[in-house]
């Protein structure tokens, strides 16, 4: 079980996910800059002041970083959003793994693509069954997004 702290990071981390939605970026080249850039970087480290800027914060950071991020059509729901950002946090205080080594797993494609049916699992469970997908070099989550 997880302590308070670390469930409110991933709720930051959920909320920003949906933030970007709400601000009308393309969620794939947002959850790209994301999760390869220093902003999750950061959020990966034991503590980084970064962690407790809030998701309005964090969203500039990777909006600035990317250069500005697109604000187009292939917008995903913010539901998927949010879990698809709640599920990569929690993912790294599960497993220890970095936000680039979980996106090399499950990018944006994969996640919308599983969303419907993982959404409503025990998060360690959707977690396990995706790294087991990878493992397995299984095509079930393959495929695009409508992002």
């Amino acid at each position: 079980m997880f302590d308070s702290l670390s469930l409110q990071l991933c709720d930051i981390q959920g909320r920003l996910f949906a933030l970007a939605c709400e601000q009308g970026c393309a969620s794939v080249p947002f959850v790209e800059a994301f999760m390869r850039g220093k902003t999750a970087e950061a959020l990966d480290r034991p503590y980084d002041r970064v962690q407790w800027m809030g998701e309005e914060y964090l969203f500039e950071e990777v909006d600035e970083a990317a250069g500005g991020l697109p604000r187009t059509d292939g917008i995903l729901a913010e539901d998927v959003m949010y879990w698809m950002g709640y599920t990569y946090r929690y993912w790294h205080f599960y497993t220890g793994e970095s936000s680039c080594d979980m996106y090399a797993v499950a990018d944006v494609h994969v996640m919308a693509r599983v969303y419907p049916g993982f959404h409503t699992l025990d998060v360690e469970v959707a977690i396990d069954r995706l790294r087991e997908m990878a493992a397995e070099g299984s095509d079930e989550g393959s495929g695009s997004a409508e992002a």
